[in-house]
């Protein structure tokens, strides 16, 4: 009895398990229009950065870092704040120019897709 107490339980928590490991969907800039509302991870060349005159509570100026198409006709971009608050530029120089993979529920503004980076460690540079 207790063996099958044990079966049953374990084949419950493996479809937990599974669910957890799932990465999310890989796609590109142009993609993202299909996903919005969806957890992805977007692929593209980061090509433009824009940083707002006003800095957000103690986090600084967030920098929205276009993917694949620069302003003034955006395709996709990320919005990310730099290490440190008083250097936005920073996120310039480590991005642009490099392709680069963010991870991020897919939202959209004026037409054009974007996701929030609330952790840095969503943004990867790929080699």
């Amino acid at each position: 009895m207790k063996t099958i107490v044990l079966a049953m339980c374990l084949a419950g928590l493996v479809p937990l398990a599974a669910a957890q490991t799932k990465a999310p969907k890989k796609i590109t800039a142009v993609e993202a229009k299909d996903h919005v509302n969806e957890t992805v991870t977007v692929c593209g060349k980061a090509v433009d950065t824009k940083v707002p005159r006003y800095a957000i509570g103690g986090r600084g100026k967030p920098v929205e870092v276009d993917l694949d198409q620069p302003q003034p006709n955006p395709i996709f971009y990320f919005v990310t704040f730099g290490a440190d608050p008083k250097k936005p530029q920073e996120v310039a120089t480590t991005y642009v120019g490099k392709q680069v993979c963010v991870t991020g529920s897919v939202s959209v503004a004026n037409d054009v897709t974007f996701i929030v980076v609330d952790d840095p460690k969503v943004i990867k540079i790929q080699k």
